[in-house]
C-alpha cells in the first residue's frame, strides 16, 4: 500500500471520528455516533497492517508481539466493558483514559530511543511534551479512579505547604524537560517521566469528589494532546487528527462542566487550599426529620397536578430507572404533568442520568435541563429527589466556603413538597449536609430506591 492511499484511508477514519462526535452530541443519535466512531477506530487499526515499513517487505516488524498485545487487550477490555455497571462507568472511563495517556508516553519514549542522535529538535520537543502530559494523564487518572471507587477518601487531600510542593514539582518537571532537549540521553528522559507521574498525583489529590468528573474530562483532553504530539513524532496524520479532536472536545467539555459547577477551572483544581474548614462535628441523626411511608408518598402524588423527578447517583446504584418510568407513566395516566429535572453534573459524569433514563425508554421531551426546569419549581406540587444530594443542596447558594458553593443547583426547595428517597442520612459525594432534608415540607422515604419506588407504584395503583 502506498503512502498516499494510507493517508487517504487515515483521513477517512478521521472523518468517522468527527461524525462520531457529532452523533454523540444528542441522545437520539448517540448510538449511531458510537458505531461510526468504532468503525473509524477499526479502520485506523487494520490499515496499519497493510502499510509496509520503509526498507521492509513485511507489513510490520514484530507482528507476533503486536497481535499478542491486541489479544491481551481484547481479553481484558471486552469483558470489562460488557460487564461494567452503569454506576461504575466513570471509573472505567478514567482507567481507559489513563491507559491511553500512559501508552502515548511509552510510545514517545521508545521512539526517542529509536531515533537517538538523529532526532531533530522539534521531534525531541514533541517527545518531551508527550512524556510529560501522558504521564500526568496516567497517574492523575489512577487517582480519579481511586476516588470514584472510594478506594481512598473522596475529600480533597491537602497538606501544609501543598501548593508549594505542587509548584516546586512543576518547576522540576520543566527544568528536566529543558535538560532533555539540550543534553539528550535516556537518564534525563526517565527522570522526566518519574517527576511527571508524581506531578499527576499531586495535581489530582486536592480535588474533591464532586469535582472529579471535571478532572476526568481535563485529563481526557490531556490524553488527546499526547496522541496528537505522538502523531507528529511518528509522522501519522491520523494520530494528529484523532488526538486534536479528543483534545479540543475534552477542553470544551471541561469548560462547560466547570461553568455548570459555577467556578473557574483553577478554583476546581486548587480551591481546596483556600477553602474554609467545614464544621462536620454535628451528627445528622440528632436532628429531627420528617419520614414517611410509600402509602404517604402515593397519597401526596395522587393529588398532585405537577411532579418533577430529580434523578441522582442513588438511582443508578439501585438500577431503579425502569421503576421510575413505570411510576411516571402511572402518574401521567392519572392526568399528572410529569417531568425529569436533569442537572449537568448529576451522577458521576456528564450525561450519566440521560443515558440511564434512556435505558428505560423515557421520552426525551420529558427530560428538562436545569435552566428549563428551575423556573417551574414554583408551580410544582411535588419534587421527587431520588439518590441526588449535592445537585439540590441549598448550601451551594447560601454557605460560602463549602465545597460546592457557587454551583448552580436544581431549586427543588421552591416546590410545594419535596420527597427524598435515601438509604440513610449520609451526606452526598461532596461530604456536606443538606439542610433541605430538615425542611418541614420535606418527606424522607428511607430504603433502596428501587424497592421503595415499587411499593409507591403499588400503593398509587390502589388509590
Amino acid at each position: 500500500m502506498s503512502r498516499t492511499i494510507y493517508d487517504l484511508i487515515g483521513l477517512f477514519a478521521g472523518v468517522c471520528f468527527i461524525l462520531a462526535l457529532k452523533g454523540l452530541s444528542h441522545p437520539k443519535t448517540a448510538r449511531r455516533g458510537n458505531k461510526i466512531g468504532a468503525l473509524g477506530a477499526t479502520i485506523a487499526t487494520l490499515v496499519v497492517f497493510f502499510y509496509a515499513n520503509e526498507g521492509s517487505s513485511l507489513p510490520l516488524n514484530n507482528l507476533g508481539w503486536i497481535l499478542g498485545a491486541i489479544a491481551v487487550g481484547a481479553l481484558v477490555g471486552v469483558p470489562a466493558a460488557r460487564k461494567v455497571q452503569m454506576t461504575q462507568m466513570p471509573q472505567l472511563v478514567a482507567l481507559f483514559n489513563g491507559v491511553g495517556g500512559g501508552a502515548a508516553a511509552l510510545v514517545a519514549i521508545v521512539e526517542y530511543l529509536h531515533l537517538g542522535d538523529t532526532a531533530t529538535t522539534a521531534e525531541v520537543v514533541f517527545t518531551v511534551f508527550t512524556v510529560i502530559v501522558g504521564c500526568v494523564s496516567f497517574s492523575g487518572s489512577i487517582i480519579t479512579f481511586m476516588k470514584l471507587q472510594e478506594l481512598m477518601t473522596t475529600r480533597p487531600v491537602v497538606f501544609p505547604g501543598g501548593r508549594f510542593v505542587i509548584a516546586g514539582t512543576l518547576v522540576a518537571v520543566l527544568g528536566v524537560a529543558v535538560w532533555v532537549v539540550t543534553a539528550l540521553g535516556t537518564t534525563p528522559l526517565l527522570v522526566l517521566a518519574g517527576l511527571s507521574l508524581l506531578f499527576g498525583v499531586l495535581f489530582v489529590l486536592p480535588v474533591g469528589g464532586a469535582d472529579v468528573p471535571i478532572v476526568i474530562s481535563l485529563l481526557n483532553a490531556f490524553t488527546g494532546l499526547t496522541v496528537a504530539a505522538s502523531g507528529y513524532v511518528l509522522d501519522s496524520v491520523l494520530l494528529i487528527i484523532a488526538g486534536t479532536l479528543v483534545g479540543a472536545s475534552g477542553t470544551i467539555l471541561t469548560r462547560l462542566m466547570a461553568e455548570a459547577m459555577g467556578r473557574s477551572l483553577f478554583g476546581t483544581l486548587f480551591g481546596a487550599f483556600t477553602a474554609k474548614p467545614q464544621d462536620t462535628s454535628g451528627v445528622a441523626e440528632d436532628r429531627p426529620v420528617r419520614s414517611g411511608s410509600p402509602d404517604d408518598v402515593a397519597i401526596l402524588l395522587n393529588y398532585a397536578r405537577r411532579v418533577v423527578i430529580v434523578p441522582g447517583f442513588g438511582l443508578a446504584v439501585a438500577q431503579a430507572q425502569h421503576t421510575v418510568r413505570e411510576l411516571a407513566d402511572l402518574m401521567i395516566s392519572k392526568g399528572i404533568d410529569v417531568a425529569y429535572g436533569i442537572h449537568p453534573v448529576a451522577g458521576r459524569m456528564p450525561g450519566h442520568m440521560n443515558v440511564l433514563l434512556a435505558e428505560a425508554n423515557v421520552p426525551y421531551d420529558q427530560l428538562l435541563e436545569m435552566d428549563e426546569v428551575n423556573p417551574t419549581f414554583g408551580q410544582t406540587d411535588v419534587a421527587i429527589v431520588i439518590g441526588a444530594n449535592d445537585v439540590v443542596n441549598p448550601a451551594a447558594q447560601n454557605t460560602p466556603g463549602c465545597p460546592i458553593y457557587g454551583m448552580p443547583i436544581l431549586e427543588v426547595s421552591n416546590a410545594a413538597n419535596v420527597i427524598f428517597l435515601k438509604r440513610s442520612m449520609r451526606p452526598g459525594f461532596a461530604g456536606i449536609e443538606n439542610e433541605l432534608l430538615y425542611d418541614p415540607k420535606t418527606m424522607l422515604l428511607f430504603g433502596d430506591a428501587k424497592a421503595s419506588l415499587t411499593k409507591v407504584v403499588g400503593a398509587l395503583k390502589a388509590l
